[in-house]
């Protein structure tokens, strides 16, 4: 998830103190371990959700303080998000992420396994150690609906009859669950109006799922090295994205090359070329679009502030990202 760097300008400083703790949280004494649990957390990134979590702290204290709970529920949030790259990246035999060697790729799929695992532990050991019973209930609901994102994900493949419903469902639990819970948990550890609980929950809801559409589109449309990993990924894999599902109400062609699991040689390219001359993409981004708008209309009645204004510029920047 990609934004312009002027819009965490705010929280710039914190974030590079995440950055540097970090290094520091993730602890093992075996070196192979260390450094594979530490390949992709130290790999430059705007770093996007702990950043939206920062922003969200800010956003709802009058004085613009960000509380140690709050900044340990970012540094958990982006120690959760990795381990599910590192265990997805196997899944899928990804061999780059973040424009770099994948850790699977780097050190095999057994210790990227292990080192995901060992993310998931320190994500919850820093997370018990929060102190806030709702806290830990809501991000321990995240890492179970990972889980169950990934499987719906896997018994999908090449399922012609996949549900837009059932896509978005997919998406939340792989990608917007996390989002949304971070958020919410950011107000539940702040002093102010829990109200507010519902209102960032549905925004990081609404954007992490129009991120995930969004980036469904650039795996027809872009490049590997535009996107930082390989393109046409989960077509091979048979995920079906909303762009090939819209595209499937239009082409019976795309059927028949779908469930025969693309197995002649010019299938994707095909594929590819009948999502493209359908609407498919043009669907795929409206709907993104009305995700953006829910999002925005969840905090637009938030006090101004330059971090509200960063909140929403975010969701901006995620539809710059296909433009």
């Amino acid at each position: 998830m990609k934004v312009n760097s002027k819009t965490l300008q705010s929280v710039k400083e914190d974030l590079l103190n995440i950055e540097q703790t970090l290094n520091k949280l993730i602890k093992v004494n075996n070196p192979i371990l260390s450094a594979a649990a530490k390949h992709l957390l130290i790999v430059e990134s705007k770093k996007i959700r702990p950043a939206i979590v920062l922003l969200v702290a800010k956003a709802i204290d009058k004085n613009k303080k960000i509380k140690t709970s709050q900044q340990r529920l970012a540094e958990v949030t982006e120690i959760i998000h990795t381990a599910t790259l590192l265990h997805d990246d196997v899944v899928d035999e990804s061999i780059i992420r973040r424009g770099t060697k994948s850790v699977n790729k780097t050190f095999g799929n057994k210790i990227a396994v292990f080192a995901g695992d060992f993310l998931f532990a320190q994500s919850s050991w820093y997370l018990a150690n929060i102190n806030n019973l709702e806290v830990v209930k809501a991000i321990s609901k995240v890492i179970t609906d990972l889980a169950e994102g990934e499987l719906q994900q896997n018994l999908t493949q090449f399922n012609t009859y996949y549900s837009i419903i059932k896509y978005l469902e997919k998406s939340f639990n792989k990608t917007a669950s996390l989002i949304a819970a971070s958020c919410k948990s950011c107000c539940l550890l702040s002093d102010f109006d829990q109200s507010l609980n519902s209102k960032f929950y549905n925004y990081g809801k609404n954007l992490g799922l129009a991120f995930q559409i969004i980036d469904d589109i650039l795996d027809i449309t872009s490049s590997s090295t535009a996107l930082g990993k390989m393109t046409t990924s989960d077509l091979k894999l048979g995920n079906l994205t909303a762009p090939v599902l819209f595209a499937l109400t239009k082409n019976s062609k795309l059927f028949k090359i779908i469930e025969r699991e693309f197995c002649e040689k010019s299938d994707i390219s095909e594929a590819i070329n009948i999502i493209k001359e359908t609407n498919a993409i043009e669907e795929s981004f409206d709907l993104a679009y009305e995700h953006i708008e829910a999002a925005i209309n969840s905090i637009k009645d938030l006090p101004t502030s330059s971090e509200k204004d960063s909140l929403i510029e975010i969701a901006y920047d995620l539809l710059n990202r296909y433009k």
